[in-house]
């Protein structure tokens, strides 16, 4: 009887090239991603007119915008277990759809308590999908290109987020708040169909329940078309691997892990607060330094573009030095920020523009970039048996920071607080962040040069093992 050939999924994922599959799995990722960003940050840039509708204080409107980002924290932890038993595909098809249709309905909020509770339903959904679908790109991409490319759709909700202040400056005017939540949703229903038609299911998901061998198969003949498949072969995952599938949150503290996790989390918790906070709150603080309406949305996307670019910026350092690279943007973010609160910016002028503006669009730059690069980490320490999870748990936790900003943005809207010196405040949050992914990052050098020491065709040891 012939010997059944086992073929290793994770060599041929590692060896593959930026095929066609490859870009077009990035390219459908950023797609939806566009919209979630769309979805979660456009009430921003409409909160004006909403609050002056609903007769909103700061408070009441830090509200709205917390509760979504506490259904973002429900749907992280939700979302991340059903993509680790069900899969990755259906997960991101529905939560993409369920976004699209809940944000459509926010455009018939009559009241307060509507606005609380249609928003808290679509941030589960809006949530939910982010980490799921780093979880499948990480599981298809060579370690070479991982923060690359998770770095390129994050990207895409920059700009989704960007798009919001054109949008709205766009159609305002016209038809009033409720057209920007059609626009945002009739959208993302679009691109839930063309996941449905495009999206695949992860290999190494597949691999790892023991799915449809032919299904894998497949999959494994569009990443390496030279490769031949014999019938009958068995799949495996030797870089990982056995691992439980049975997941429990104590995984996430296993070995290194027992470190990396947490020090994850309270970096998250802090950069998210600040993230948050600036794209929530930032046009209004903007308008109330006394610039106009248009001028506080461009900013705020100019700021969102900014912030791309800090991603941009940091990827590859990220794929060739490690978690240790994403240092640098928060330590830079720091005086920056007290430049803004402590000085006196807003009346210079530089080719026509305040040097608030230039500053404030550099802090976002560096702020929201090591924020990115937070992002496209959040996955690799983990096994693909719990990687959802992993992701999902680590985004989750990071919405505390979410809830808390824009909360406490509305109280201090509310104070007597001179709004500058809000910047000051915020600085702090970034001189956490930098400490905790020191730590992060000198364990990732440590697991790298072990990585590097192992002799050729060895298994990588995961920082649980």
């Amino acid at each position: 009887m012939a010997e059944t050939e086992i073929i290793d999924v994770s060599e041929i994922v590692e060896k593959q090239k930026l095929s066609g599959f490859l870009i077009g799995l990035v390219v459908i990722s950023w797609i939806i991603t566009f919209f979630d960003g769309f979805d979660m940050i456009s009430i921003g840039f409409i909160a004006k007119p909403i609050m002056t509708q609903f007769k909103l204080d700061p408070v009441q409107m830090g509200n709205v915008f917390s509760i979504g980002l506490v259904g973002t924290l429900i749907g992280g932890f939700g979302l991340g277990w059903i993509a680790d038993r069900v899969g990755r595909r259906p997960a991101v098809i529905y939560a993409t759809g369920a976004f699209g249709v809940l944000t459509i309905l926010l455009a018939f909020a009559n009241g307060y308590a509507s606005l609380l509770v249609l928003r808290l339903i679509d941030g589960i959904a809006i949530g939910g999908m982010l980490p799921v679908a780093w979880a499948l790109n990480i599981e298809y991409a060579p370690r070479k290109y991982r923060s690359t490319i998770v770095t390129v759709i994050m990207i895409g909700y920059s700009f989704g987020a960007a798009m919001g202040g054109p949008v709205a400056n766009w159609l305002l005017p016209i038809y009033n708040w409720p057209a920007v939540f059609v626009f945002g949703g009739v959208l993302s229903l679009v691109a839930a169909l063309a996941l449905f038609a495009m999206l695949p299911e992860s290999v190494r998901f597949l691999t790892t329940k023991r799915r449809d061998p032919a299904r894998i198969a497949a999959i494994v003949r569009r990443i390496a078309p030279q490769r031949k498949i014999p019938a009958g072969a068995r799949f495996v995952l030797a870089d990982e691997g056995a691992k439980t599938s049975d997941f429990k949150p104590a995984i996430l503290f296993q070995g290194e892990l027992k470190w990396i996790t947490p020090m994850m989390w309270i970096a998250y918790i802090f950069s998210s607060m600040t993230a948050f906070f600036l794209a929530n709150w930032g046009p209004i603080v903007i308008m109330s330094l006394g610039f106009s309406r248009e001028a506080a949305n461009w900013s705020a996307t100019a700021n969102s573009i900014g912030g791309a670019l800090g991603g941009l910026l940091l990827m590859r350092f990220t794929d060739n030095r490690g978690a240790i690279a994403i240092t640098l943007m928060p330590l830079i973010a720091i005086p920056l920020l007290l430049i803004i609160g402590l000085g006196d910016t807003a009346p210079v002028n530089i080719l026509g523009l305040s040097l608030f503006f230039y500053v404030q669009f550099f802090a976002v730059l560096f702020l929201i970039g090591g924020h990115f690069g937070l992002h496209s980490i959040a996955g690799i320490f983990y096994p693909s048996a719990y990687r959802g999870n992993g992701a999902g748990w680590a985004t989750s936790v990071a919405k505390i920071g979410s809830i808390a900003g824009p909360f406490i943005g509305g109280f201090i809207l509310s104070s007597s607080l001179p709004k500058p010196e809000i910047f000051a405040v915020l600085a702090i949050c970034p001189a956490v962040f930098v400490i905790c992914i020191f730590v992060v990052g000198t364990l990732h050098s440590r697991l790298l040069r072990r990585e590097a020491a192992m002799p050729a065709g060895g298994a990588a040891m995961a920082p649980g093992e």
